[in-house]
């Protein structure tokens, strides 16, 4: 069962929701059934299919919530979704409201997700019991403190890092609340500087932690990239496990992505042209196919880097008065704000859309020449990834998974293209930014040795498989006999019936 709060079509912020659902999809590849579980939202009543209640949890912190059984819409991914309207049914997306503020609630919302998962894999409701629980990033890392805390041992618990800034951090007094035994709330288990830490809950007691890129991996035990948990890290480094992100193929793929006006590929660049003139448009820039366009499609934060570029726009713009930049996100209000700003001042030259939707973030990677993506940590990096099977030359910070996933071109003048995908640097300077898109642009004017960079980050392979297998293989490390049995969502009767190794099993 994987944990969650995102999960793509149902709800998505950022990467964790790709992230999740490329993971549930390639282990249905691999023939594992892996259910999802998360929050009823609205959009995830609106985006899955078939649903039917399958379980009652009264008492459930935050009030009486229901389990909804269904699939997500037009695949054969099981969901089960956390019904209760007073806690995730509210403008806004999963974490802020309509104004951009959290939700002063967040702690008792995904403790919940989280305690009704154990309520789950202990048997306390009819639907059957998992053999292995993977939990996803803070909002669900209570999870194997709540199995712990009950004595269990089975089933065994996975607590997935995709980004060890974010933490979920609320007072200590929450604890009791929240139904954590005292003897759970002291500073060897979930006190934190004198909070509530729901990621350091999960480091603490989940039989595993893996995390997204190999780099990372061996970053977050350092002070500099640790976010102050390093020393819990450091503790059970010996079951932290490096095992990166995929793309989901059957969503992103240049020759057949329904979002495009024109499919193109590795061997027949042409259709990209088409993509351009059409992302030009839906960003309000002058339509030039010969104009170099610049992207960046990411979260609006300082962690993105946005406080740089919002000071590198203006200055490339005067230098390059042909440039135009297209801009994709949404995050802090007044980087929001300032970017808006810059676009009213260059209206032909700078394009922005605050938010997300689907159609734009496939169009933008379709369209650009180079995506910007600064950072200044970066435990895996999806979007670099689309960008480059799009034909999209990115420039990105060399940090985590960044570092993994992208070969940077060498600086030397002239020098080989070789295996390059796209271009790499260091540093959190402006200057560093600038020197970073320079490069690029005159990469950019040199046609033969573009293309080269382009070509070669479109032949990568990013798919979930060798990914999907390494899950597998750890699943198996924590439940070496695994039963075949019926999935936790009762399968189509159209599916296919092809053996599987299952992750559940029937309790005793």
């Amino acid at each position: 069962m994987l944990v969650t709060s995102e999960a793509l079509p149902l709800a998505k912020t950022g990467g964790l929701g790709d992230a999740v659902s490329g993971l549930a999809r390639a282990l249905r590849d691999a023939h594992v059934d892996a259910t999802i579980f998360m929050p009823a939202y609205e959009s995830a009543l609106h985006a899955a299919s078939d649903l039917e209640k399958v379980a009652d949890l009264p008492g459930l912190i935050g009030g009486d919530a229901e389990v909804w059984a269904g699939w997500v819409a037009d695949t054969e991914i099981p969901v089960l979704l956390l019904r209760n309207d007073a806690l995730y049914v509210r403008p806004g997306n999963p974490y802020l409201d309509a104004d951009g503020r959290e939700f002063p609630d967040n702690g008792i919302r995904f403790a919940a997700l989280a305690q009704a998962a154990k309520r789950i894999s202990v048997g306390e409701t009819p639907i059957r019991v998992p053999h292995v629980v993977h939990a996803h990033d803070w909002h669900a890392a209570l999870t194997p403190l709540y199995l712990h805390a009950a004595g269990v041992k089975r089933p065994k618990t996975v607590l997935t890092i995709h980004n060890l800034a974010f933490q979920g951090n609320f007072p200590l007094r929450l604890a009791e609340e929240l139904g954590i035994p005292p003897a759970y709330r002291g500073s060897e288990g979930v006190e934190f500087w004198g909070n509530l830490n729901f990621m350091k809950a999960g480091l603490r007691y989940a039989d595993k932690i893996t995390t997204v890129s190999a780099t990372y991996a061996r970053e977050i035990l350092t002070p500099a990239f640790g976010h102050g948990l390093e020393g819990v890290l450091g503790q059970r480094a010996h079951e932290l496990h490096a095992i990166p992100n995929g793309i989901d193929t059957e969503v992103w793929d240049p020759a057949c992505d329904p979002y495009l006006p024109e499919h193109f590929s590795a061997m027949d660049l042409r259709g990209k042209i088409r993509n351009k003139l059409e992302m030009q448009r839906a960003f309000g820039l002058p339509t030039d196919p010969e104009a170099p366009l610049l992207a960046m499609g990411s979260r609006l934060t300082s962690q993105k880097m946005a406080d740089l570029a919002i000071e590198v726009f203006p200055m490339l713009l005067a230098a390059h008065p042909r440039l135009q930049i297209a801009v994709l996100g949404c995050g802090e209000r007044a980087l929001e704000e300032a970017l808006q700003e810059l676009a009213a001042r260059h209206p032909r030259n700078l394009g922005v859309h605050i938010g997300y939707d689907e159609r734009r973030g496939h169009l933008l990677h379709a369209g650009a020449d180079m995506l910007l993506h600064g950072s200044r940590f970066e435990p895996f990096g999806l979007t670099p990834l689309y960008s480059m099977l799009y034909g999209t030359v990115p420039i990105a910070s060399r940090v985590g998974g960044l570092a993994d996933s992208i070969a940077g071109l060498s600086q030397a003048p002239d020098a080989e293209v070789g295996s390059a995908t796209g271009i790499l640097f260091d540093g959190d300077t402006p200057a560093d930014m600038m020197a970073a898109v320079e490069r690029a642009l005159e990469t950019f004017a040199q046609p033969q040795r573009w293309a080269a960079l382009q070509k070669n980050g479109m032949t990568r392979h990013f798919g979930w498989e060798a990914s999907a297998a390494q899950y597998v293989e750890l699943y198996r490390m924590l439940a070496p006999v695994a039963p075949v049995g019926a999935p936790m969502v009762a399968r189509r009767p159209e599916a296919a019936s092809a053996p599987a190794e299952t992750a559940v099993r029937k309790r005793a």
